[in-house]
């Protein structure tokens, strides 16, 4: 039966096939595509109407290949593909359909520096926060990653990072040059370390040679122009070899506080107290504390030195302090001798008071975790006394109940008391209480950097002084540690440490080092007895129940 055929023009009736060709053919073809894909004849729709089992064993083993366009060849004896029965075009249009709707609902990617708030500033003055001072980073937000601070430019950062990374790839590669050798303890040093090693002499040997007054002349006025909003000139301080390896440093450094600020474990702009106004003292903070928000990104906290509320402004301290009626710790007087008091505030009667300390201590304490669970604590706050009342010196807390015989579960000496022996003078109070306890103590683990140098050089000296003035020839660890109330734990680590332990026919013996014992007193006689606990002074007794 011959075919006759319709003007697209004409055709009343369209397919699916039709129309999803135009849609997805280019402009200028569209009229071809349409004309081809609208051929209908009368015929061809009577036998699809009627016979559509037949036309779908036709379709399936005569359709035509499509091309990449999604367009059927023209052909006048190709099938017609105006037949109803389009699933395979309808399973093809849909994929496309969705390929397009996911292009088109694909999140944009996300470019580097919408990381970053730009509402934030670095706080150096004159500094527009572009640049960072690993040459890394487009932007900083910190004093850490300013390369104006650091009297450098954001092109001598980057500069800087490439000389950086081109050493640690020819340092590498050397290592690798070395992977067949055997291991360093065995081996003598490579022809290249010896190089090394004679090159780093060489260059701390040689420092620039300018004038001292030139130089100091430079610095002073580098001062007074910036201040502390610049860090100070370090050249010609020391070589130039040790300057490079302390920028390294501080670009490491400052590379992985981006890295955890990116991560969302370090707030943009810190949200961190930078400074507390303490008394007649301003001190710089050295961790994160969780005080509310709305104080935390001020940057700088207002405290008052007794009752330890902290505020907003130097004009809300000021107007506090005209009716704080607070001059020492709340909680009872247990030791008096001169101007140094201390005072048991108990976590529970004090609530607020000993919240507020725990936040005040974890500005300067890295492992502390306790703040507003105080309940099951007693603070022992140390105290130097004069016309204005009792200020802080330090502190430290201890369980009501300790199951391991804890005597201190956080200690800590004001910044501007440390290095003037006030912190042995609060490690030899906790120990002076386990003896009236009648037990032996040891502080609560882990203990701060330092902590553990205080505790080691407090345990050193209670052994020297035993050793001093024990007369007996045979003696054991367990007396040790009844008088002195230290744990034989500690006794032993000590003893090791300043290698008075030995092993002997299996036996351990403790030897005496009269060197040690000797510089000992002779430190002694120099400090005198101003920063000692007297025992005599003590007027307490162990609290009953909780």
């Amino acid at each position: 039966m011959p075919r006759r055929k319709r003007n697209a023009g004409s055709s009343s009736e369209g397919t699916e096939d039709s129309d999803f060709s135009a849609e997805h053919t280019d402009s200028s073809e569209s009229d071809v595509h349409t004309a081809r894909n609208t051929r209908l004849t009368r015929s061809s729709l009577r036998l699809s109407r009627n016979s559509q089992d037949i036309k779908q064993s036709a379709e399936h083993d005569e359709s035509p290949t499509r091309t990449p366009t999604g367009n059927a060849p023209s052909s006048e004896s190709d099938i017609d593909m105006s037949s109803p029965n389009v699933s395979h075009d309808e399973s093809l249009a849909k994929e496309l359909s969705l390929k397009e709707s996911s292009l088109a609902h694909r999140p944009k990617r996300r470019r580097f520096h919408e990381s970053y708030n730009f509402n934030m500033k670095c706080p150096t003055p004159g500094c527009n926060s572009l640049g960072h001072l690993t040459g890394k980073h487009e932007r900083h937000f910190s004093i850490s990653g300013c390369p104006l601070y650091h009297n450098l430019s954001a092109d001598e950062c980057k500069v800087k990072a490439s000389s950086r990374d081109k050493h640690v790839e020819e340092r590498t590669l050397s290592q690798r040059q070395d992977e067949n050798r055997h291991s360093a303890r065995q081996q003598a040093q490579t022809e290249r370390q010896l190089r090394y090693k004679e090159k780093v002499t060489e260059m701390r040997r040689k420092r620039n040679s300018v004038p001292l007054k030139e130089q100091k002349d430079k610095y002073t006025e580098h001062k007074q122009t910036h201040g502390s909003s610049r860090e100070p000139l370090l050249e010609n301080i020391t070589s130039d070899y040790d300057l490079e390896l302390f920028r390294k440093a501080q670009a490491r450094a400052s590379d992985d506080l981006e890295k955890l600020r990116l991560q969302g474990q370090v707030t943009e702009g810190g949200n961190m107290i930078k400074t507390i106004v303490f008394g007649r003292y301003e001190l710089d903070t050295w961790y994160h504390s969780p005080y509310p928000e709305e104080y935390a990104r001020l940057g700088r906290l207002y405290m008052c030195e007794f009752c330890l509320k902290y505020m907003k402004s130097q004009t809300i301290l000021r107007r506090h302090m005209a009716k704080c009626v607070w001059k020492h710790p709340p909680g009872d007087e247990i030791y008096r001798k001169g101007a140094i008091s201390v005072f048991e505030v108990d976590g529970k009667k004090n609530k607020i008071y000993c919240q507020n300390l725990c936040l005040l201590a974890k500005l300067f304490l890295d492992h502390k975790t306790l703040y507003y669970d105080v309940e099951p604590f007693l603070f022992y706050v140390m105290t130097e006394a004069d016309n204005t009342g009792c200020h802080l010196v330090g502190y430290f807390s201890k369980e009501k109940n300790s199951f391991l015989n804890y005597n201190v579960s956080c200690i800590l000496t004001m910044p501007q008391y440390m290095r003037q022996g006030y912190g042995k003078m609060l490690i030899d109070f906790s120990y002076l209480l386990s003896k009236v306890e009648e037990k032996v103590g040891s502080p609560e683990r882990p203990l701060s950097d330092l902590g553990l140098i205080s505790y080691r050089s407090y345990w050193k000296e209670v052994l020297l002084r035993y050793l001093h003035n024990f007369q007996g020839k045979e003696i054991s660890i367990k007396e040790i540690s009844q008088e002195t109330a230290v744990n034989p734990v500690d006794i032993v680590s000590t003893l090791q440490s300043l290698q008075m332990l030995k092993y002997w026919k299996g036996k351990h013996l403790i030897l005496k080092r009269q060197d040690l014992i000797d510089d000992w007193k002779t430190k002694e006689a120099k400090r005198g007895s101003n920063k000692t606990i007297d025992p005599t002074a003590l007027k307490w007794s162990p609290p009953k129940g909780t």
